[in-house]
């Protein structure tokens, strides 16, 4: 019953594709685990790296990148603020929602919301996914005591417009007295893609059950083919009842048989007769 949330990286092109391969075919498998996958492709970091940056350096800001993105779920829960968001907020955007994505963007200055918000929605650590089509939306505004009530309003309404027109979208703001004339917005967009219910998935295992002589009985409508007339379908129907009845009257005890025949349900006894 835990909320499960994924944050992982793709390898570096030139890693190589079997190393690629393993990576996709890991997700995959991860995402039958988790609610929420946040996925972040190494090659994004060249967009943000210096050019003179060490490997070493460069392999510290992709964990950083993790680090944030974890850092940034769990503030929005336990970092007190104006509005808050809590823990049920975060369960309701991201439980079974599949594919996600977040950004971050921090605007200075006059248009401070729009440019923060306009960063959010297109951070270049995504993979390869933007926030169109969204579901459900999770924004999370910081800033200082000058936080005014129509620039949240204007950059919830960017990201508004970029999701789906039916989003819910759930938003928190934080007063943090140390940041002066500056707003920091976080976004958590899901419900791109949900992954098959596994309530859904029937596995194909009826062939074996009738080899163990068991009696499988389909009472499901979709089943029936439709281009054999009604009367063949309820002869077969009738054909079934009396095979159970027979398998249940078999099975029981002679004495037993004659004792508990009403514990046969009444159906079973008119075929058996």
């Amino acid at each position: 019953g835990a909320l499960t949330i994924g944050v992982v990286t793709r390898p570096f092109s030139f890693e190589g594709t079997p190393r690629a391969r393993a990576a996709e075919t890991g997700i995959e498998k991860l995402k039958e685990h988790v609610d929420t996958l946040i996925v972040i492709p190494n090659d994004r970091l060249l967009d943000i790296v210096d050019k003179r940056a060490s490997l070493q350096q460069s392999f510290r800001t992709a964990d950083d990148v993790l680090r944030q993105g974890i850092q940034g779920i769990s503030e929005v829960i336990t970092v007190p603020g104006l509005i808050n968001l809590d823990f049920a907020d975060v369960r309701t955007i991201m439980s079974g929602m599949g594919m996600a994505m977040m950004g971050t963007g921090v605007g200075h200055g006059e248009h401070r919301a729009v440019e923060a918000a306009q960063k959010a929605v297109a951070s270049p650590l995504l993979d390869d996914a933007s926030i169109d089509g969204a579901k459900g939306v999770l924004i999370n505004f910081t800033g200082g005591p000058d936080l005014g009530l129509h620039e949240v309003e204007e950059a919830a309404r960017i990201v508004q417009e970029a999701a789906h027109e039916d989003a819910n979208i759930i938003f928190g703001a934080v007063i943090d007295e140390k940041m002066k004339d500056e707003m920091r917005i976080t976004v958590i967009a899901t419900g791109f893609g949900r992954a098959e219910s596994k309530e859904e998935h029937v596995p194909e295992a009826l062939p074996a059950a009738a080899e163990r002589e068991k009696v499988v009985v389909n009472f499901s409508r979709k089943e029936e083919n439709r281009e054999i007339p009604a009367f063949i379908r309820s002869e077969k129907s009738s054909e079934i009842q009396e095979r159970i009845a027979k398998t249940v009257r078999a099975r029981l005890p002679r004495n037993l048989a004659a004792e508990d025949e009403y514990d046969i349900p009444t159906f079973l006894r008119k075929q058996a007769d």
